[in-house]
């Protein structure tokens, strides 16, 4: 996936996996281990689990992507390791349960927009190359110029807000009601630069945070996460490890709290007050510190520089609340 101080519209990279050797380290693949890649993309991570023999089942709601993969040869093997589920990974429950399977050893989620989306104009994810303005992960439902050419000033400031962080959101939506129709993603960025005001050569283009909240928004980008979460624990047999990148502070404070909860160790509000026990069992042990991208890695792949691994190990506990 991509980071968000990496102008959303800069397209031409080749997908490189972000974290790659430290994702794989925190799943320790190994042969006979059924592993779940929740957001197969390009499939970067799902190619280093199979070569260590795992068998991977590999979720992605955007159909490019799972048509890639089923050229793939070791979905021809019999039994496949390599299983595609064209559906949100929020449902990988009910999806693996379909195929038979109660338990897994390990889980990666890789939150974001994908290096593919983002490299074709088409989809709409971009900035630096026009296209419709689209942003649909899925390619189906609502899009965001459905969004922003229908809701009032107040939604989409809303939106802009809280999920891009932009500061002056009431500014930004009150310059795209005032130029609706928007149809283009070139149309929504004039707008927002001319909103803010835009210096050529700046470091971070003012139109990335509105383009990174219309995307997030469109797409339900963080309810996804905190189900998907939610599935992982109930998916993942004891010993089973769950390693998740993210690239901004709202995915990652979501991940970040999700497993302080699940672990038991949330932090009271103050030294002179315990901290109340958790009425469960911790169902996630030895979560390890947060693992960030080598200079190195950065220097060859600039989209790593805001990613985050956050990765812990299942407990036997059982998981403390349904999922869908």
């Amino acid at each position: 996936m991509t980071a968000p101080d990496v102008p959303l519209g800069t397209a031409g990279e080749a997908h490189i996996p972000v974290l790659l050797d430290e994702v794989v380290a925190a799943l320790e693949p190994r042969p006979g281990t059924i592993l779940v890649d929740a957001t197969f993309g390009a499939g970067g991570y799902t190619r280093r689990l199979l070569d260590a023999g795992a068998t991977v089942h590999a979720f992605d709601r955007d159909p490019d992507a799972i048509a890639a993969g089923r050229e793939w040869p070791e979905t021809a093997e019999n039994p496949p390791r390599l299983v595609l589920h064209p559906r949100r990974f929020s449902e990988m429950v009910a999806a693996l349960a379909e195929a038979g399977i109660a338990r897994v050893d390990g889980i990666v989620m890789d939150i974001g927009v994908s290096s593919m989306q983002l490299d074709q104009a088409a989809r709409g994810f971009a900035f630096s190359s026009d296209g419709p303005l689209d942003m649909r992960m899925s390619q189906q439902g609502m899009s965001a110029a459905d969004f922003l050419n229908d809701a009032d000033e107040g939604a989409i400031a809303d939106v802009l807000y809280r999920y891009g962080e932009e500061r002056q959101s009431r500014r930004v939506a009150r310059a795209i009601v005032a130029a609706r129709p928007l149809a283009t993603t070139g149309e929504l960025a004039h707008v927002v630069r001319k909103a803010l005001g835009h210096r050529p050569g700046a470091p971070k283009d003012p139109a990335t945070r509105s383009f990174q909240a219309v995307r997030i928004h469109v797409n339900g980008e963080l309810e996804e996460l905190e189900s998907g979460l939610l599935a992982a624990e109930h998916l993942l047999g004891e010993g089973g490890r769950l390693a998740v990148v993210t690239f901004h502070s709202l995915e990652d404070r979501i991940v970040k709290r999700f497993l302080r909860e699940a672990s038991g160790s949330l932090a009271g509000a103050s030294r002179h007050v315990p901290a109340a026990r958790p009425a469960f069992a911790a169902t996630f042990s030895e979560t390890r510190k947060p693992v960030r991208a080598s200079d190195a890695e950065t220097a060859r792949n600039p989209r790593a520089r805001s990613a985050t691994l956050r990765s812990a190990t299942r407990t036997a506990a059982p998981a403390r609340r349904e999922a869908a």
